[in-house]
């Protein structure tokens, strides 16, 4: 009886043990599920885009026109008339910039005065040279000092004008016009564009390739015009024959031109597209673009 009682006993642990086992991997899941739904989830913000300075560059703003106003009134000014129109214009636009004290048989006043070239030197720092142009044909040079605020809307001059050597005479390339147009069709419409273009002798519209909107000189400016060399980049524009349509060529024409004063020598860029057997303008180079003339 007692041998029965521990085996039943045993029995019963291992009953207990099983029991035990299967409830923990019963539990396993249950238990991770709680675990999960219990935690609290932690999300890391992703961190935020740092901003990025632009600055806005704004375009540099060429003192060159107030130098020119600025030399133009100072030449005209005379230290013994600090009254004067010229005078009180000098000194607003630079006001520790002393007058001028011409002779009584100076040269007179020039002419025309232009801003040539403007330097910058720093931030809103310039320096703008100004040519003034004598009755006689001389030519004098002025370097003028100018700032200007950061808006580029005010501007000051610094310091009195230095009269400098005028620029260099810069060399120059090797003309692309190198192909010799022989008189024929191309050197005909070029010549028939520029007279109505220039006379008003015949409507512009009739050498004009499709698409191309270009309007004649207004008032007419010319009473005659003649051809006198015609060169081109293109080797097609020497052909003796119109090419194929499509074919395109730039050329450079020096013409004359006559007027009720005298005669005139002009140069003009064109492009001109072969189509149906004659050449026809596709762009004035030489003038500002035109509605449908692309260059």
């Amino acid at each position: 009886m007692a041998a029965g009682a521990r085996l039943e006993a045993m029995r019963r642990r291992v009953r207990l043990s099983r029991v035990a086992v299967w409830t923990v991997i019963a539990a396993g899941p249950v238990a991770l599920c709680v675990a999960v739904a219990s935690t609290p989830t932690t999300v890391a913000a992703a961190p935020a885009t740092k901003p990025i300075a632009v600055r806005t560059a704004t375009a540099a703003t060429d003192p060159g026109g107030y130098a020119q106003v600025f030399v133009s009134a100072w030449l005209r000014s005379d230290a013994n008339d600090a009254t004067s129109t010229q005078a009180r214009l000098a000194q607003s636009m630079a006001q520790d910039v002393e007058l001028p004290d011409p002779a009584a048989d100076a040269q007179s006043a020039p002419q025309l005065v232009t801003a040539v070239r403007s330097a910058q030197r720093g931030t809103g720092a310039w320096s703008v040279t100004v040519a003034a142009q004598y009755a006689g044909g001389s030519v004098r040079y002025y370097a003028v000092p100018v700032v200007c605020d950061s808006t580029g809307s005010s501007f000051t001059v610094t310091g009195a004008p230095g009269v400098v050597a005028g620029p260099a005479r810069a060399s120059v390339p090797k003309s692309s016009y190198a192909v010799t147009v022989p008189d024929g069709d191309l050197s005909s419409a070029v010549g028939e564009f520029l007279t109505a273009y220039l006379t008003g002798a015949a409507e512009v519209d009739r050498y004009l390739a499709p698409g191309v909107n270009l309007a004649a000189v207004s008032p007419a400016s010319y009473t005659a015009v003649a051809v006198q060399q015609v060169s081109a980049i293109e080797e097609a524009a020497a052909a003796e024959q119109v090419p194929a349509d499509g074919t395109t060529v730039r050329v450079l024409a020096s013409v004359e031109a006559r007027d009720a004063t005298g005669r005139w020598p002009l140069a003009y860029e064109l492009t001109l597209k072969a189509r149906s057997g004659r050449w026809e303008v596709a762009a004035l180079e030489s003038g500002a673009a035109q509605d449908g003339g692309g260059r």
